[in-house]
């Protein structure tokens, strides 16, 4: 399972012109589920991200994390972050997980978060959107938990 985080100051997620996703300052999170992911993929990756040291201590050293903050999540399903890009000029989707076993595990990872974190956010499953985001740094990292649970 793979997370694609950016601290932001803001973000929001649109479909159809309706905002269906918005979070102050926080992480905006877009989420690829690769075949062989298992909800223990799911539950290591949302520890990594409420856990994962990316907001300013008083030094102004990245030591504090989503909980610290008590930062907003915004989680947003992402299959193209499972391409195959390593040749060609076309991006080969092998590895993303089929369309049902990707929405369970995305919706598994959505209820997780809720359960740890108020106020947690979304985009829609399998929808158009258009994600709006003001990157705060930049600050960007790429977490991926392997199907198997290496990270």
């Amino acid at each position: 399972m793979i997370g694609l985080l950016q601290r932001v100051s803001e973000a929001r997620v649109e479909v159809d012109s309706v905002v269906i996703g918005r979070i102050a300052a926080g992480l905006l999170v877009l989420v690829g589920v690769e075949r062989g992911d298992t909800e223990a993929e799911a539950d290591r990756l949302l520890d990594r991200l409420v856990g994962y040291r990316v907001f300013a201590d008083a030094q102004g050293k990245m030591n504090l994390s989503l909980t610290d903050v008590r930062g907003g999540l915004l989680l947003v399903p992402q299959f193209t972050l499972a391409a195959e890009t390593h040749k060609g000029m076309r991006p080969g989707f092998g590895r993303a997980a089929d369309p049902d076993r990707g929405r369970a595990l995305f919706d598994y990872l959505v209820e997780r978060a809720r359960g740890r974190i108020d106020g947690v956010q979304t985009g829609g499953f399998g929808a158009h959107m258009r994600v709006s985001l003001t990157n705060d740094g930049p600050v960007t990292f790429w977490l991926r938990v392997a199907p198997g649970g290496s990270s």
